[in-house]
């Protein structure tokens, strides 16, 4: 039986790809010198990519838990191994041919494929879930727990850019689809999704559904494009 999709998901999700494409047509603003921002360093453009990604990592978590709620679904898995493998290959050796001192070996594509084998293997304990919650807060509030010292370890034998184009840590940020999937288990994404704002009556809202239906597809070639028009249109005008 095919799991009937939840509207207020995908328009959450879609929600989380718009602002991103939004933050990345800032960021190759900033690139190419149209604007002058530090949006690493600036509070505010942290913030705001901290939102983004959390809202992509619930969605990840509440659907892992929405489909394998009944049991875990293998070809399921399969396919998004392969799919994230895929693009997280991809993502690699694209940073790598634009970005050769800096491209990306633990983006956010890599992120999602090891948090969701690790997630999906603790589907069925939501309370030791809860508690790597508590620990990983705990952890990370008392800088006890990070991953700076294998990344420090693996720079030198895997040749890793001292700087790179996106890094999410595997701490803190797995607690974040933790938290996805333990919303799922007491079932209050059903009263988070029948709230107004997720109502599919609007053209705008239906947008935004199918741009969260489709969001790996639209967050692997939203950047090339952007960058590659902005790479052309500076060619023309040189």
């Amino acid at each position: 039986m095919k799991l009937q999709r939840i509207d207020g998901l995908d328009i959450f999700r879609g929600f989380a790809i718009l602002a991103m494409m939004i933050y990345h047509f800032t960021y190759d603003l900033n690139h190419f010198h149209i604007v002058s921002l530090h949006m690493n360093q600036t509070l505010e453009f942290r913030i705001i990519r901290y939102i983004i990604v959390s809202m992509f990592l619930l969605s990840v978590g509440m659907s892992l838990a929405l489909v394998h709620k009944e049991k875990l679904k293998w070809s399921s898995i399969r396919k998004r191994i392969f799919t994230l493998g895929l693009a997280s290959l991809t993502v690699t050796i694209t940073t790598y041919m634009m970005f050769p001192h800096s491209w990306v070996y633990f983006g956010i594509l890599h992120f999602i494929l090891i948090a969701s084998l690790i997630t999906i293997s603790l589907l069925k304990f939501p309370k030791v879930l809860q508690l790597f919650v508590v620990l990983i807060a705990v952890g990370t509030l008392t800088k006890t727990l990070h991953m700076h010292g294998l990344y420090a370890e693996l720079q030198i034998p895997l040749s890793l850019p001292t700087h790179t184009e996106d890094l999410l840590p595997l701490f803190p940020w797995i607690a974040v689809v933790f938290i996805g999937a333990i919303i799922v288990h007491y079932g209050l994404h059903k009263t988070i999704f029948t709230s107004r704002i997720f109502n599919t009556s609007s053209k705008f809202q239906q947008i935004l559904k199918k741009m969260g239906q489709h969001s790996l597809l639209i967050y692997l070639i939203h950047q090339p494009i952007i960058f590659g028009a902005f790479e052309l249109y500076f060619m023309i005008t040189k």
